[in-house]
């Protein structure tokens, strides 16, 4: 009897197949691009091209282009309604200063008890700049004088424990609400007292941030010295600063055209000015007094 092994022809079907070959480590860039699925090109190129696309279509760069001149126009409204509503050679005016006049005026800040001629000098009709008048208001003086008072108040709060951020904010825009709170006060009080001079709401806001100055010297002398000496230098500002309101304001609101009027509307004159003097000391305490204990 014939006998046969398990391993004929038929027998082969039973064999294990070999296991699949791995797949490889990296794509094969050779090509150019990388084996993505259904055959299309790496992201990177794709987006490349489709950047060249877009700045060689006549459309997208008309777009861009239109885009640029809408750009350039609103920049231009802007510009002149800004020429329209503040004047940039006004507003250079008030910082035409020196060194000299810097110093000159905060003596006559401190001390205004010896100046005699408080009339602002002219050429051609037209006000001489603060450099070369000393009686010319500036702006100049009370920008650097707030800046000051708020880096005062920040060592003045670090030094009691009691800095933050948020307090020393308060602090600069406690300051400048004020100010601007004065000078609409006083723009009001010159429109009801039919006042025709030659103020402007610059001039009110130089006389009126000239405060700033003797705030930083009652903090000063307050962290120096204690309360005693704040409250000393804070009546001697003040005194100071309120002859130095009423002979400035006066001056420069008695104009050629209010001079010889009305006696009632030389009343309204004097009590405006002398109402805005007399405001300046109790803005001074009320932003100075918690930063000295």
């Amino acid at each position: 009897m014939a006998y046969h092994s398990g391993y004929g022809v038929h027998g082969s079907k039973h064999r294990t197949r070999a296991a699949p070959d791995p797949p490889p480590l990296f794509d094969d860039t050779s090509g150019g691009y990388s084996s993505q699925p259904g055959g299309y090109p790496a992201p990177g190129v794709d987006v490349a091209f489709s950047v060249n696309n877009l700045l060689g279509d006549p459309v997208a760069n008309m777009a861009m282009a239109y885009g640029t001149s809408i750009a350039s126009q609103g920049k231009d409204i802007v510009h002149k309604e800004l020429h329209r509503f503040v004047s940039v050679n006004k507003l250079k005016y008030f910082f035409a200063v020196d060194t000299a006049y810097v110093a000159k005026k905060l003596g006559l800040l401190v001390f205004p008890y010896t100046h005699q001629n408080w009339k602002m000098q002219y050429s051609h009709d037209v006000p001489l700049p603060p450099r070369k008048d000393l009686n010319a208001p500036d702006l100049y003086i009370p920008t650097m004088a707030f800046i000051t008072y708020v880096l005062l108040a920040g060592m003045a709060l670090g030094i009691q424990q009691r800095f933050s951020p948020e307090v020393l904010g308060l602090c600069a825009s406690t300051a400048l609400v004020w100010v601007f709170m004065e000078v609409l006060a006083l723009l009001l009080g010159l429109y009801l007292a039919t006042v025709r001079s030659e103020l402007s709401t610059f001039h009110l806001l130089a006389y009126s941030g000239y405060k700033y100055v003797g705030m930083i010297l009652s903090v000063l002398t307050g962290l120096l010295f204690g309360s005693d000496g704040y409250y000393v230098a804070l009546a001697w500002t003040s005194s100071a600063l309120m002859y130095f309101i009423v002979r400035s304001l006066r001056t420069a609101a008695s104009g050629p055209d209010s001079m010889g009027g009305p006696a009632p509307r030389q009343r309204l004159q004097l009590y405006l000015t002398l109402g805005a003097a007399a405001f300046q000391p109790l803005i001074i305490y009320w932003l100075t007094f918690h930063l000295v204990r």
